[in-house]
Formats: C-alpha cells, structure tokens, sequence
C-alpha cells in the first residue's frame, strides 16, 4: 500500500490540533486539501479516523490510536530530514498571547530578540479571551487569576485597574472627578463586568450610579475607546503604561483596583531539552517578571 507521507502528517497535525483549520495553517494548506489528504488516508485504511461535525472534529478511538503508533514516527523522519537538509537551518516557536500583551508589551521589546536569535522563526497567534487558549503552541502567555496547571508556568505579574480618559474629558471634569462618574459612559472589558463596582466600593464611593455601561471584548478597544473620549475606562497597569507615558491617557484617580489577575508564562510539549524554547522562554523571563 503507497500511503503519501503528506496525508501523514496532515492527519497527525489536525489530531494535535483537533481543527483541519490549524492544520492547514501549519502546514501552508487549505482547509479542504487537509481534509482530503486525510479522506484519501482513512480510504486506504479502510477506517474512520475521525468523527466530524459541523464545527469540530474529534478523534474515533481506532484514530487515536493509530495516531499514538504513527506520530512518533513521522516526528523521528521529519528530525531525520532535518538533521540533513541544507535549506530547514532555522526553527520555529509557535507562542499564543493576549493581543493586548503583544502589543503594548512584547512587540515594543522583539527586536531585541530577533537580532541576537535570526536563525529562530517565532509564529504568533494574538488572542481577546483565554477561552481561545486550546490553541496548539510551544509556548503561552497567559492572564489568570491563579496559577495554570499544564505545562511549566511562571509568574510575570500581576495587574491593577486604574480609572483612565483623554485630555480634554480630564479638563471637562477636573473640579468634581467623582460627579463624572455618573455622567460619563464608564468603559470595562466584558470580561470583569463588575469591575467599576468593585473598585468603587475599594476607594469609597458611595454615590455610584453610572448613567451608561460599555463592554468591549478586547482590552485595546478599551483603551482605544478611552483615548477617543467615548468616556472612562478601567485600564490595566502597568501593561497600560505607555498608553499614559505618551499622554495618550490620563489617569482621573489614583487610586487603583488591585486583583488576582496575573500574567504567566506557559512552556507547553515535550519534557525533552528544547534549546530555542529555553532561550525565548528565559527572555520573556528576564525582560517582563517584576521583581516582588
């Protein structure tokens, strides 16, 4: 039986991932071209390796295991290849991040690593919620409100929420600051509904009642709803603080709201060495952990 090696290692990337969409991604394919190298590769085997639905594909038990018998072996050819081929020198990370780390944070700082580390290929895919961290990746960055349980994490920091606007609500509002609250739109990511509420009853006030309520989904278009006067928002410190070092924002109180909130970095895969990982995960490490 002439089994392409191709059909392979498109059903061992989509078992990874559990989505022919990833797959493709990886493996500079289409959808549809992943999908019918693996219907070529379940005809020749005369088995199901998966159970597809109208959104989501899982593996059939005679696919897992067939993937737990095949995938280290197509891991060993294609480090065999590798180890021989003149032209794969470099090697890939895959990260997964909040977009809003990426960049406020990570971007501003890459080139650092990319000069130092040219023969290392980072691959990044930004995310707006944790829901989307099933992705497949080396590594992660993560915010949580307490410490992940799988792979190898480590504190960065953690966040506090600071009541912020632009310039001219600041100047509108600069003789009664508590009074704006109950009239200006107050801007939280929808994730911490209950944020303004918490931090008003921390700081004290006890004549709260907002006017208007507006959730974004991602913590950019908070700050960038913010900038543009749509009103105040809650805005995390200190991966906000550029956002007020340009005067891009201004802070309306000083007084922040502390959480559990934390950013952590995630190493996923193998217990085995992995170089490069190592040396960008040490990097994240030494350029993002505050010191306590």
């Amino acid at each position: 039986m002439q089994t392409p090696i191709r059909g392979l290692r498109s059903f061992c990337f989509a078992a990874k991932s559990l989505s022919f969409k990833h797959a493709a991604k990886e493996l500079y394919l289409t959808p549809s071209a992943v999908s019918h190298q693996i219907k070529q590769l379940e005809e020749q085997l005369g088995i199901d390796l998966f159970q597809r639905q109208t959104r989501s594909i899982s593996l059939t038990p005679a696919g897992k295991n067939f993937f737990e018998a095949i995938y280290p072996i197509i891991n060993m050819l294609e480090s065999t290849i590798n180890e021989f081929s003149q032209l794969q020198q470099n090697v890939n990370l895959t990260i997964t991040l909040p977009e809003f780390f990426a960049s406020e944070l990570l971007m501003p700082k890459l080139s650092e690593w990319t000069s130092e580390h040219p023969n290392i290929n980072l691959h990044m895919d930004t995310l707006k919620t944790r829901k989307e961290l099933t992705r497949q990746s080396d590594l992660s960055i993560i915010l949580s409100s307490s410490k992940p349980l799988d792979g190898l994490a480590t504190e960065l920091f953690n966040l506090e929420y600071i009541p912020a606007c632009n310039k001219k609500l600041l100047e509108q509002w600069q003789n009664d600051h508590c009074q704006a609250l109950n009239q200006v739109p107050l801007i939280v990511h929808k994730a911490r509904p209950w944020a303004w509420h918490q931090w008003a009853e921390k700081v004290g006030i006890d004549d709260f009642s907002p006017t208007q309520n507006i959730q974004i989904d991602s913590m950019f278009g908070v700050a960038r709803a913010a900038q543009q006067g749509m009103g105040i928002a809650l805005i995390p410190l200190p991966i906000s603080q550029s956002w007020l070092d340009e005067q891009w924002l201004y802070k309306l109180f000083e007084q922040p709201l502390t959480t559990k909130d934390k950013y952590y970095l995630v190493q996923h895969g193998s217990s085995t060495a992995n170089h490069p990982l190592d040396l960008f995960a040490k990097w994240v490490i030494n350029t993002f952990r505050q010191t306590k």
